[in-house]
This record gives C-alpha cells, structure tokens and sequence, in this order.
C-alpha cells in the first residue's frame, strides 16, 4: 500500500539521519544555546490540554532539554479545534525558535477536513520528529467488553451505537484509526471527539463512552491502578509497555499497521534553516538522555530523528497518505 511505502521510506530516513546526527554531536561538542537560537524562555504551545500524550512528552523532555539550550522551555497549554487554537497562536509568532509546538498526524488531517481553508502546510516550519506511536483501544476494568471480538459483537447487536471517545473530531488520526477498524469488521461506532486524553479517560469511568482511544503514555498510570484494561494495539508490534495486548492483526482484523501517530517539533513559517537544525539537534540530543529513554521505552513509543528538510518532505508524503485514509474513511469524496 502508498502508506508502507512511505513508512518504509520514513525509515530509511530515520537511520541516515541518525547517523548523521550522531557524527555532528561528536564534533560540535553540547553548544546549543549559541546566537543562532535566540536567547530566552522558549515557549512550547500545545493543542491538548495537561495530561495528554504529547503533553506528557514535552514535559519529560524538557528536564533534559533545558540543562542543554541554557534556556528555561515554558509549556503552555491551548487545546480546541483539534489543533486550531494551538497554531492560531503560533502561526503570527517571530520566526526566532522562541515559538513552538508540539505536532501530531490530526494536524496534517484536519488541514484537509475541518481546518481546510483556514490553516496550510506553508504557514508552519517543519523542524523535526520525536516519536512514532501505537494507538490502543481501552475499557473500563470492570467492561463486559474483554477483546476486539466482544466490540463488534457489541456494535452489530446494538446497531453502532457503541460510543468510541477519541483525541479530535471526525478525521482525526485516532478517528480513521478507528473507521479503519470499522471497515474490516464490517460495523459502524459513534465518535466522540475531546481535547485531551484526561477527558476521554473521565469519559469512559463515568460511563459516558465505552470505549477510549488513546496512547500507551498517557494512559499508563491508569492501566497500573487496574482502572482500565486494553482491548488491542493498532501497530505491527505489540507495545513493550503492555507485552500481553494483542495487536488488531492478531485478534483477525486486518487493519494497515504503518498508521502509527507521528509527533514532531514546529514554528511559525520563516524561522532559517540555520536555526530549525539547531532546535533539532538540541530537541534529538536530549531524547537520547537516560530518564527520557526510560519514559519512552515504558511508554512504548519509537524515537524518530528527522531534522528539518527530511521532516518537511515527510509532512507532505503523510499529508497525502492522509487524504488517501480519509477517503477511504469516507471524510473526503
């Protein structure tokens, strides 16, 4: 399929880049708060509020990040519009690196759905990725629901009207992760879109959906206390965070394994290039500390290392496998 494809190809990337990196860092020692990244408070707006996945990256990463840069990084949450609140602020910020956020796939879809029109590809530098990331479905502990299987027999008897709260509205990325769950069960759910994983987590334990959406990071400590339970892992692999929840493909639903959430590091449109290589490497350099390799592998994400020109032209594939998923998904004729 298109979307193997270009996961393979993201790989290959991935490698070369690191290399790369890992050559620079030998040479140019740890000076990543010289002139080229301006200095004072480097702000890190995010589209979900405090407790989601992202948000939870940012600010594990920051403890390493800010001994590095010199500089103290300020998380600033700004969820609504699956991302619109987030960019309206960073679009008109100076293009110094002082501005930034956190992106994930749901940027990249809702450009082609909900915020057509309003936001572009070009409005937005693209600096460089952090992590891939499983989607997990999950239920309360104490669910009829066990395993995959016991969803669609649900949804089937009950006409879909099995309620599935997820980050982001109708075209989302946990959004088609789900539809493309439908399209192989041969069943419909009712979405229910919220801003950050808290709220689908509320949600789901005050009984108003039956099913969450959401990653293995920001939903852990909940799986440690046995309030929730998965029920499958939207990936190739299980996660090494929770080795006994089987993958869609191993419950017998054949869904494409390589739409994995992307997370990467933007700005406002017109930072140099200079300077978007320098965020990256300091951003690469600080994932490669102990306590952030500790969180990660707990939270069973895959490091990702590209820097600005190969993020860029990667943003622009993803976009297109996106709109090849939402047509599929039926968001887009």
């Amino acid at each position: 399929m298109m979307v193997s494809r270009v996961k393979k190809n993201a790989r290959k990337i991935l490698t070369t880049v690191a290399l790369t990196f890992a050559t620079a860092v030998a040479t140019s020692g740890t000076a990543f708060a010289d002139s080229d990244w301006p200095t004072g408070p480097v702000k890190m707006i995010m589209h979900t509020k405090a407790g989601g996945s992202s948000d939870v990256f940012i600010r594990t990463l920051a403890k390493s990040l800010e001994p590095q840069i010199g500089q103290k990084v300020i998380v600033i949450n700004s969820p609504g519009g699956g991302g619109a609140s987030q960019m309206s602020k960073i679009r008109p910020a100076k293009p110094d690196g002082l501005t930034l956020g956190i992106n994930t796939l749901t940027h990249f879809t809702g450009m082609l759905t909900n915020l057509k029109g309003t936001f572009s590809m070009d409005d937005f530098s693209w600096i460089g990725s952090t992590q891939e990331d499983a989607i997990l479905l999950f239920v309360r502990e104490d669910s009829e629901i066990k395993n995959l299987d016991d969803l669609i027999a649900k949804a089937k008897a009950n006409n879909g009207t099995v309620n599935i709260g997820g980050f982001g509205p109708v075209g989302s990325m946990q959004n088609i992760g789900v539809s493309m769950l439908e399209n192989a069960a041969g069943v419909k759910f009712n979405w229910v879109g919220f801003n950050a994983t808290p709220d689908i987590i509320s949600a789901l334990l005050g009984g108003h959906v039956d099913v969450g959406v959401s990653n293995l990071g920001a939903t852990r400590s909940f799986f440690d206390a046995n309030r929730i339970k998965g029920l499958g892992v939207l990936g190739e692999e299980r996660l090494t965070g929770l080795p006994d929840l089987k993958t869609f493909g191993e419950q017998g639903y054949d869904v494409d394994t390589s739409w994995v959430q992307v997370r990467g590091i933007f700005g406002p449109a017109g930072i140099p290039m200079e300077t978007q290589q320098k965020i990256a490497d300091a951003f690469h350099k600080a994932m490669r500390s102990d306590d952030y390799q500790k969180y990660a592998r707990a939270a069973g994400v895959t490091d990702s290392w590209m820097g600005p020109e190969k993020y860029s032209k990667f943003t622009k594939s993803v976009t297109k496998v996106a709109e090849t998923q939402l047509k599929a998904a039926g968001v887009l004729e």
